[in-house]
């Protein structure tokens, strides 16, 4: 197939190109920057200079192709506190790449969050997302995504663990080693059974070329490989290799200690990937959390 990946040059993205290379398709990448561009070119796939605001380019660059892999997001918008702003970009973008994707076979994939679907219990990939939840204002998105496979569009969504993990990692698990750094020692809440599910980079990417080849229309995924990891195995585990005391902190004190990874920190939310192993024979055979933690990667 011929497939247009957003987000390309990106940690999950700059692997999902070298798996769909191998696999045989050909790859075209979104590149906001000429750096963007550069890494795009190195990874071996071709680069189409634009942003998720530049809707031409969109439509032009998925009507050339047969599939797209929407991994992209205005996180830099998002992280400066305009997260719905953010969140709106994205659903036009979808609608956008999602009526011009060419192809006898139009598919469209998504990538998307775990956080927020359920607290205290494993999540399914049949659990629907509430308004309430940690990432409500990407709902839309996410609606928007699985209507098209009415429209015949084999769309799909990946919902990934919040810890997309490996070298290189700049997200959630790389953010908290930042803050036991800076302040001297490693925090988690209460007593730390509060759970993350994780997922290395390299089974994310092998999830996103199995969806775009195989996905039934209108197709929930879930990105995981372990279903929760607890947060204090997580603290304990970048304290031996950080060289800091782990302490537990009282809910209260969460916001002022981690400031917006608070509530993330805070969250009980395991996941189930079952039912995308079975519709896919997806099999996760990359590191764990902790064995990424151990190597190094987080400091």
């Amino acid at each position: 197939m011929r497939i247009l990946l957003t987000g390309a040059s990106g940690f999950i993205g700059s692997a999902v190109v070298p798996e769909l290379l191998a696999a045989g398709h050909e790859v075209t990448g979104l590149a906001r920057t000429d750096a963007a561009a550069a890494t795009i070119s190195q990874l071996g796939a071709t680069a189409v200079r634009g942003s998720l605001d530049d809707l031409d380019v969109l439509r032009s660059a998925a009507a050339d192709a047969d599939a797209v892999i929407h991994l992209a997001f205005k996180h830099d918008l998002a992280f400066s506190g305009q997260f719905a702003a953010a969140a709106e970009v994205d659903r036009v973008a979808i609608e956008t790449l999602g009526s011009a994707v060419g192809g006898d076979d139009p598919a469209l994939v998504i990538a998307s969050g775990l956080a927020g679907l359920s607290f205290g219990r494993p999540s399914t990939e049949e659990d629907v997302p509430t308004a309430t939840g940690h990432a409500s204002p990407r709902i839309a998105g996410t609606e928007a995504t699985l209507a098209l496979a009415d429209q015949g569009v084999r769309s799909s969504v990946v919902r990934l663990a919040p810890s997309v993990h490996g070298e290189g990692d700049g997200g959630f698990v790389a953010r908290y080693a930042q803050i036991a750094r800076d302040s001297g020692f490693v925090a988690y809440i209460g007593d730390g059974s509060n759970r993350w599910p994780a997922v290395h980079r390299s089974d994310a990417a092998a999830l996103f070329r199995l969806a775009v080849e195989q996905a039934a229309p209108g197709s929930v995924l879930h990105g995981c490989a372990e279903e929760g990891v607890a947060i204090r195995d997580l603290a304990d585990a970048l304290g031996r290799r950080l060289g800091l005391p782990t302490r537990s902190v009282s809910s209260d004190a969460a916001e002022q200690h981690f400031g917006w990874l608070g509530g993330f920190v805070a969250m009980d939310a395991p996941a189930s990937s079952d039912i995308t192993r079975r519709a896919l024979g997806w099999t996760p055979t990359g590191p764990t959390l902790l064995d990424d933690v151990e190597a190094g990667h987080y400091g």
